[in-house]
């Protein structure tokens, strides 16, 4: 393929070079966004495994803070018993 001012001056004396050239452009931009959704498709898998990390992660902390609190109850109820057993 010819480059530069030779494509456009070949381009306005041939209506066929014009249309191979653009179905050649077609290709190219074709090949290109290709490229690009692919590229796309592997970011939202990504996001997605992210966003199954994160969720997993918050549940995984949120029984840690339900143990914790249950715990703390626990032990100042003892407490409470212990004291009032010691005072009756």
């Amino acid at each position: 393929m010819p480059n530069g001012k030779s494509v456009y001056r070949i381009e306005k004396e041939s209506l066929e070079a014009h249309v191979d050239l653009c179905a050649e452009r077609y290709n190219t931009m074709h090949e290109k966004l290709k490229v690009i959704e692919n590229r796309q498709d592997t970011l939202y898998t990504i996001v997605l495994e992210l966003k199954d990390k994160i969720t997993s992660s918050h549940q995984s902390m949120t029984k840690v803070v339900i143990g914790a609190t249950g715990t703390i109850m626990a032990g100042l109820l003892s407490t409470i018993v212990v004291m009032l057993i010691q005072m009756g």
